[in-house]
């Protein structure tokens, strides 16, 4: 049996209502582009479109290419070479090699890829279910993770774009914790507060050389703490999300995370998508009792949200 809750309200109201999630359709696209690496900035040899779709029953999968170009005069638009160019492996961090922050990302104000339809309305509309099994194929669930698949809620929620467009989200996260979240995000939602991305890793994304430049909101993703082999992030539980990865990267020591985000260590140099404290965001997230990772000793990470302190 399925269990559903659907909370539907506008933004400015306190009312709650519980019915059924619908289904709807979704379509992820994901770029490859091939490109040169350094500081100019490479021009993109090849495109790739994978499209998922999602409709009740049977979920197809297609690929075939298409060609991709950014409009010259849209502000927000996508740069071609973004999450073209793997970098080097840093063997000290485990990481990518640091480099310099692209000027086109020195103020990163970006529109999202196309994923899922964008809502028909402004209105605040939050749906949390069981893992849906086109959603599992594409994540980084498996068997070995540290969270059972019976224990993550597959969460549906709108969020404002640098675009300053309303797109539809979506997290997976834990079940006990999926309700706190949505309240959370309903904070950050009415304020406004703008993200780049918000949907569910991929395996592909999750195993790819690093890019440096990945700016994904997210809950869970099986893996490892970063800069470590061994010790299972609270990702992977279940019970943690990272916001605007690029525009609050992680630091500790020389590893910095994503990896051309430096020029957001400045975080006196406040711009739109920055987590600061005090600010809304931290304020959502500490209402709920969740631990800010810009807060910790031995490093900082400033995306990083988490139920256990971890």
């Amino acid at each position: 049996m399925r269990n559903t809750i659907r909370r539907s309200r506008p933004a400015s109201h306190g009312a709650v209502s519980r019915t059924a999630v619908f289904a709807s359709a979704a379509v992820l696209s994901v770029v490859v582009l091939a490109g040169c690496s350094g500081s100019a900035e490479p021009i993109p040899t090849a495109t790739a479109t994978a499209t998922v779709t999602h409709t009740p029953a049977p979920v197809t999968i297609t690929a075939s290419p298409s060609p991709v170009a950014a409009a010259a005069d849209d502000q927000y638009a996508r740069p071609l070479w973004l999450g073209a160019n793997p970098l080097a492996i840093d063997s000290a961090t485990e990481l990518g090699k640091r480099a310099d922050t692209p000027e086109a990302l020195r103020d990163r104000q970006l529109e999202p890829r196309p994923f899922l339809p964008d809502p028909t309305s402004e209105e605040w509309t939050a749906t949390v279910s069981d893992v849906p099994e086109d959603v599992l194929e594409r994540s980084t669930w498996a068997s070995n993770c540290p969270v059972a698949l019976d224990d993550l809620s597959y969460v549906t929620m709108p969020y404002w774009g640098f675009d300053q467009q309303v797109h539809q989200g979506e997290m997976l996260i834990h079940r006990t914790v999926a309700a706190d979240v949505v309240t959370a995000f309903e904070k950050i939602y009415a304020a406004k507060f703008p993200i780049e991305e918000m949907r569910v890793i991929t395996r592909f994304e999750n195993e790819a050389p690093p890019t440096g430049d990945q700016n994904i909101t997210s809950g869970f993703t099986c893996r490892k703490i970063v800069g470590t082999s061994d010790v299972w992030s609270e990702h992977s539980k279940g019970y943690a999300i990272d916001i605007n990865p690029f525009h609050n990267p992680y630091i500790r020591d020389e590893a910095l995370f994503p990896e051309l985000s430096e020029a957001y260590l400045d975080r006196d140099d406040e711009r739109p998508g920055m987590i600061a404290d005090p600010g809304l965001v931290y304020d959502a997230f500490t209402e709920i009792g969740w631990d800010w990772g810009g807060h910790w000793d031995a490093l900082d990470d400033w995306m990083h949200f988490s139920k256990n302190g971890g």
